[in-house]
């Protein structure tokens, strides 16, 4: 989800029920923050990116049994009350539950999240998305950056590092034994 300039922001507080009968091929991502409903346009060079690396984090945990990969589709309740939906997601075997899997919008953090940028979103938003990632138990956030050609891996706020289009993400102990080029994932 991204928070953008362009991004259209509701002046009331949207329900459960009204998020779900949002239409979900439309071209858009939705989030809801503070009560009220973001909507983000994405482009084809975003979404060519989230679906290189849905495939490769989804076949890869799949064969290990590490757990589930996800794409935007699902929005997870944080603490704060905000649905958030990354654009790509991993959460350990053992933490989804079978009560957590038959809802709607799951009420957990996943241990790894992954952020496309598209080129109108702002710094402070994104920021802010890793920071309430990372504030709700996410142990890894990556930020693809495909207008710089790099990557940033968050563990907190204070421990960010940059990866060059040459270098590798790197799952370490959140998803052991993934690794991806940044570059085979940008058009």
């Amino acid at each position: 989800m991204h928070d953008t300039d362009l991004a259209m922001a509701s002046t009331r507080v949207i329900t459960d029920e009204e998020l779900l009968q949002l239409p979900r091929d439309d071209g858009n991502k939705y989030e809801v923050v503070d009560g009220e409903l973001l909507v983000s346009p994405a482009n084809f060079a975003h979404e060519e990116i989230i679906a290189k690396l849905l495939a490769r984090m989804r076949s890869f945990a799949d064969q290990r049994q590490l757990g589930t990969v996800v794409g935007s589709n699902v929005l997870y309740v944080l603490p704060s009350g905000n649905r958030r939906g990354p654009d790509v997601s991993f959460v350990a075997a053992g933490r989804l539950t079978p009560e957590a899997r038959a809802q709607v919008f799951p009420r957990l953090a996943p241990d790894l999240a992954v952020e496309v940028l598209s080129p109108s979103d702002r710094p402070r938003a994104v920021f802010d998305r890793v920071g309430e990632y990372l504030e709700s138990g996410v142990r890894l956030v990556w930020v693809i950056d495909p207008q710089k050609r790099r990557a940033v891996e968050y563990r907190s706020l204070s421990e960010a590092r940059e990866i060059a289009s040459s270098g590798t993400l790197d799952g370490a102990d959140v998803l052991p034994g993934f690794s991806c080029s940044v570059d085979e994932l940008l058009p």
